[in-house]
């Protein structure tokens, strides 16, 4: 019988890649295109990308379908004008629209990504070699396990679920962008609610 330790769990015809020793959180060896990079700092730098962009998805993954069902109702309540686009859709750079957005919004944005950016590079630069990628010191209800076996478990659903979320909004992106109307119209059986 063939030894398959040196094959990808992700794609079993092609040979696992180098870096992905499965060591990582969510890590099958999946990476046909070599995005890892060719040493481990690299593959630490991707893999920190990958949580932020994950993080982020599953906060949009949320908040885009929930801005459809309540944007207009919460801005009639404030006496502002909708944010949604003329046909209902969230704005994004396909749908239009982000040019109802205020330029003080994009500002507070930049700044708390900046701060948290700087916050992450201090926790980089304090833990050293004990640093985990994603780790922000965020967590005020201290969900994270103490026990290595729960950690990497805790590290796994997180990095699967922002992988799956982001999936959801190239989802959501790409239904929009073909059918003019706002995913909660497409799939209402998702976003509304039988009652």
């Amino acid at each position: 019988m063939a030894d398959n330790s040196d094959k990808s769990q992700a794609l079993p015809f092609l040979p696992r890649p180098k870096l992905l020793d499965g060591t990582m959180a969510g890590d099958v060896g999946f990476d046909p295109f070599n995005l890892g990079g060719a040493d481990k700092q690299s593959l630490i730098n991707m893999r920190e990308a990958e949580i932020k962009h994950g993080r982020l998805a599953m906060l949009a993954a949320v908040g885009w379908p929930l801005a459809e069902l309540w944007d207009r109702s919460i801005a009639g309540v404030l006496g502002l004008e909708p944010a949604l686009t003329s046909t209902g859709s969230s704005p994004s750079l396909l749908n239009g629209g982000l040019d109802k957005i205020e330029p003080d919004y994009w500002v507070i944005v930049a700044s708390i990504a900046g701060l948290a950016e700087l916050s992450n590079k201090e926790a980089k630069d304090e833990k050293g070699r004990q640093y985990i990628p994603g780790d922000c010191g965020f967590d005020p209800l201290n969900l994270f396990p103490e026990d290595a076996e729960g950690k990497l478990a805790m590290q796994t659903k997180e990095i699967k679920h922002g992988r799956i979320a982001m999936i959801a909004i190239l989802g959501y992106v790409v239904q929009e962008a073909l059918y003019r109307s706002p995913v909660t119209e497409e799939t209402p059986f998702f976003f509304k609610s039988l009652l």
